[in-house]
């Protein structure tokens, strides 16, 4: 074994130097470096976009459990190869290297907060445990992180796959507020406010002082929501139709939070947003060269940013806003059960 480095290019095993993320294949060996941590895996979250694909392309869900294996037998972790997106997990950490910066010790039960796209992963069980209709996959198995990935340990007050929902898209409400702040009393558009990061998102956005808006597909999606207590307004459009999603908000927001699992929702996003505005995009689904050129075609002066999953203390606050809103609590127990 040569020397490691913490990005985890020593386990990429393609030709040409890349990050892990954009390798082809990495080494998925138990032995450790130095500064890697093993996982003995429990559970894995697929990304939303990423599991809709599966669906979409595969027959059934046996289909979708052989194309899950496959993927991850070939490239040696869980990256769609259509969506380029994976997902992250949860399990206990069962060895530590002695230079490790991560602070975790053997017996703590994490969930990573890094996306399994560039997650080294061997799974042992073939998801014998798994239905295949589902983004969360109790599986068995082992990961290792680099020293530069992220992992926090499971609360001990919430079960673990509610706690692993939360922080696959902690990152969202986290950047929701920082660019919420930034405005003075600001109306904020949350298309998807039912899905797991949009009502994280909406809570942030009302907890930082903004009108909430939040655009749904139906209207059952629409009934829970406002039973939910989120959002201030509950509005029902197809995002994909820009004209019918910009008519439906009215009011142009100030701040548009983008947490839909389907692409061509880049148009409407822009249109619904004031000049001087800000955009972002947290769905694996967006086309971003569509998103730029759709803003330049529009003459659109708008601030577009990519949710990148990680503002320092992303999840503490993401776990804290399940705790705070019921409306929260109970739109993600109805998505896990």
């Amino acid at each position: 074994m040569g020397p490691s480095d913490p990005t985890g290019l020593h386990r990429v095993l393609d030709e040409r130097v890349v990050l892990p993320q954009a390798a082809e294949r990495l080494d998925t060996r138990r032995e450790l470096w130095p500064d890697e941590v093993r996982i003995r895996v429990e559970r894995l979250n697929l990304d939303a976009a990423s599991f809709r694909q599966l669906e979409r392309t595969h027959d059934g869900p046996d289909g979708v459990r052989r194309a899950v294996l496959d993927i991850v037998a070939a490239r040696g972790k869980m990256q769609n190869p259509e969506t380029g997106s994976g997902g992250m997990l949860v399990g206990t950490v069962e060895e530590v290297g002695p230079d490790s910066p991560l602070g975790l010790e053997v017996g703590d039960r994490v969930a990573t907060l890094v996306s399994l796209t560039l997650t080294p992963l061997v799974i042992e069980d073939g998801l014998a445990g798994w239905d295949g209709r589902s983004e969360q996959v109790p599986c068995d198995g082992y990961a290792v992180l680099f020293g530069r990935s992220i992992a926090a340990r499971i609360p001990d007050d919430l079960r673990a796959d509610l706690s692993l929902a939360v922080m696959d898209v902690c990152g969202a409400p986290a950047l929701t507020r920082r660019v919420v702040e930034s405005y003075d009393a600001p109306r904020v558009v949350v298309i998807g406010g039912a899905g797991k990061s949009g009502s994280l998102s909406l809570a942030a956005a009302r907890d930082a002082g903004a009108t909430t808006v939040g655009v749904v597909p139906t209207e059952a999606e629409a009934a829970l929501l406002r039973e939910a207590d989120l959002a201030d307004e509950v509005v029902v459009s197809d995002a994909r139709d820009p004209i019918a999603l910009r008519d439906a908000v009215g009011k142009a927001a100030d701040v548009t939070v983008v947490c839909v699992d389907v692409p061509g929702c880049e148009g409407g996003a822009i249109l619904s947003t004031a000049p001087g505005g800000t955009v972002v995009f947290f769905s694996m689904a967006t086309s971003f060269s569509a998103a730029a050129l759709g803003a330049e075609g529009l003459a659109a002066d708008v601030t577009m940013l990519v949710g990148n999953g990680y503002v320092p203390g992303h999840a503490a606050y993401a776990l804290s806003l399940l705790r705070a809103h019921q409306g929260v609590r109970d739109l993600f127990l109805r998505r896990l059960a």
